[in-house]
């Protein structure tokens, strides 16, 4: 049977007053949202370039949330290998 879904993700990034970039990735799937989390910081010796710190910060929330993800998945999947309750 096909099967089709459509899921929102939105990125957020802010550097703070020390220079880090942190950044969020929310997903919105209807029914469940999880977020990831991601930061960087520029080390001083380093061309302050607010565009690859982004990135950086935006790839690692990224990461996280595809961890969150399949540890959600995996969850899900368990939970259907338990035992049915007894009526």
């Amino acid at each position: 049977m096909p099967h089709t879904m459509e899921w929102k993700v939105r990125p957020h990034a802010f550097e703070d007053d020390v220079g880090t970039t942190r950044a969020r990735v929310v997903l919105d799937s209807g029914t469940t949202e999880l977020t990831g989390q991601g930061a960087t910081h520029c080390h001083p010796a380093d061309m302050n370039l607010p565009e690859i710190g982004d990135e950086l910060a935006a790839g690692r929330a990224m990461e996280d949330l595809a961890l969150l993800l399949r540890s959600t998945a995996e969850r899900d999947i368990e939970g259907l290998a338990a035992p049915w309750p007894s009526t």
